[in-house]
């Protein structure tokens, strides 16, 4: 199980952000997203998304950080520019437990440096949260995400031109 934490959400600032967060998290293979700030705009969203293109993701805001984080039973992943190679760390990585994967909006406090298990970088520069997660999130899943059915009320269909949506009963 892969859960994702988003810590520093600014509800004015980050909505956009935290909410493409949720909808990478959601098709690249994790189960479920907290929110460090509730924001119930963001759960609507998401739970909209759910229910017509199928999933179980969970999306739940205005959650403690630092509890979820001390009572968390499994791996604690942050990811920052500042950790090691992602390539290497993902091979370290057991993927038979939990995975709490932390992903920041403003500075992440010193102390989920210290204890993450580890502190991965997608790249060593300046980047999105957003591709940081997606690349973190294939490399973890090997890719495998790409098959998942959500078995929704709309599916689209890969096409060279055009839209093709099915609508499912």
């Amino acid at each position: 199980m892969i859960t994702i934490l988003r810590i520093g959400h600014r509800i004015q600032r980050d909505k956009r952000i935290t909410t493409h967060c949720a909808l990478v998290s959601r098709v690249f293979g994790a189960d479920k997203i907290l929110v460090d700030t509730l924001d119930k705009k963001i759960e609507e969203t998401v739970l909209s998304i759910n229910k017509r293109f199928g999933g179980n993701f969970e999306i739940i805001t205005g959650v403690k950080t630092k509890k979820i984080i001390d009572e968390w039973k499994g791996t604690i992943v942050h990811l920052t520019m500042y950790g090691e190679k992602l390539d290497e760390a993902v091979k370290k990585i057991d993927t038979k437990k939990n995975i709490l994967l932390i992903v920041g909006a403003e500075k992440v406090p010193r102390y989920i440096y210290e204890i993450a298990d580890f502190n991965i970088s997608v790249g060593n520069q300046p980047h999105s949260e957003v591709a940081a997660l997606a690349v973190f999130l294939d490399r973890i899943t090997k890719g495998k995400w790409i098959d998942k059915k959500f078995n929704g009320k709309l599916e689209i269909m890969p096409c060279n031109k055009g839209k093709k949506v099915i609508t499912n009963k």
